[in-house]
């Protein structure tokens, strides 16, 4: 039976290893950010770092900007380890973070057009796509905004 999920806001011990996690993880090796720029994206002001754990180990985090998109709430970044991919740790961070925001109709996020497991889970999790960004952090792809209405 697998282990129980928590989702808490980061410890200052838990920033190092998002950013490794985050730039040795697609899509940020495309797109080209190594862990200098993760970790500048964590501290971003505005931004909150929640990991999720099983147990005490760390198997993801989500970053949310509480007003990142023309006022409204926006993810910049959502990563799951590479071995816990695939049972369910997304959702669950995504749920997570529409439950923080439920009280604001909107939430937004991007994808970038190379990510297809991304773009599917997000699809099936009731994201819908209302912009693209073409050619917008590297030539040749694009970063599609998707939108999910809440509450």
């Amino acid at each position: 039976m697998p282990q129980p999920i928590s989702i808490r806001p980061a410890r200052k011990s838990d920033r190092e290893w998002c950013a490794r996690l985050m730039a040795s993880s697609e899509p940020w090796t495309t797109l080209k950010r190594g862990l200098r720029e993760s970790r500048a994206a964590l501290r971003r002001p505005g931004t909150q770092l929640f990991v999720a754990r099983a147990g005490e180990r760390r198997v993801g985090f989500i970053l949310v900007d509480s007003y990142g998109l023309a006022g409204a709430p926006y993810i910049p970044s959502v990563a799951v380890e590479a071995s816990e991919r695939g049972r369910g740790i997304g959702s669950r961070l995504l749920a997570f973070a529409e439950r923080l925001f439920a009280r604001r109709r909107h939430l937004y996020l991007c994808v970038s057009s190379f990510n297809r497991d991304a773009q599917r889970l997000y699809r099936r999790l009731g994201y819908r796509r209302v912009g693209e960004l073409r050619d917008h952090i590297v030539n040749g792809h694009s970063e599609l905004l998707l939108h999910k209405r809440l509450g």
